[in-house]
């Protein structure tokens, strides 16, 4: 193999491996600001977006031992990998796509598991982590919440009625 290219392949690796996911997508049509809008927004995310020979990417995930997605790696593909959740992500791709109409996620992998597009769009409704746990805390905090209102108007009764005039 061609020196040159064991190296672009070795890169293309230690993306795959040092990431969580790879989402391949189609960015046939799109502009050079678009696509630079779009990586913009997926780096604000922890998501990088590269370009790459698909017969390289193909090497690069058959070395990682991961699922041959081959027959979804044809035409202009750009693959997003990130050190962060794949919701994210797959998010900016989402509401990039309904904002210009490309790029269209074709296939993800998460995991070890292969994810349709259907998939992944699905995945970019699931709220991030922090807004999970957020309301969790919000749904616990409530009850304490209120049993503090009813002690402070018990005991504070006065407080109320100056509230309210």
């Amino acid at each position: 193999m061609n020196p040159d290219k064991k190296i672009i392949i070795d890169s293309l690796l230690d993306r795959v491996n040092g990431s969580p996911f790879v989402i391949v997508t189609e960015y046939t049509g799109m502009t050079v600001k678009q696509f630079s809008e779009l990586r913009n927004r997926l780096s604000a995310t922890g998501a990088k977006c590269h370009v790459a020979k698909n017969s390289y990417m193909k090497k690069a995930l058959a070395e990682a031992g991961l699922p041959d997605i081959g027959e979804s790696l044809v035409g202009q593909t750009a693959f997003v990998t990130g050190d962060s959740e794949v919701f994210a992500a797959a998010k900016v791709l989402k509401n990039f796509e309904k904002e210009f109409k490309k790029p269209a996620m074709r296939v993800g992998i998460l995991d070890g598991a292969i994810l349709t597009g259907e998939k992944l769009t699905e995945i970019a409704d699931i709220p991030s982590r922090e807004a999970v746990l957020s309301q969790l805390l919000a749904t616990i905090n409530e009850p304490a919440a209120r049993i503090a209102r009813v002690i402070k108007k018990k005991f504070n009764p006065e407080e109320d009625s100056v509230e309210s005039a």
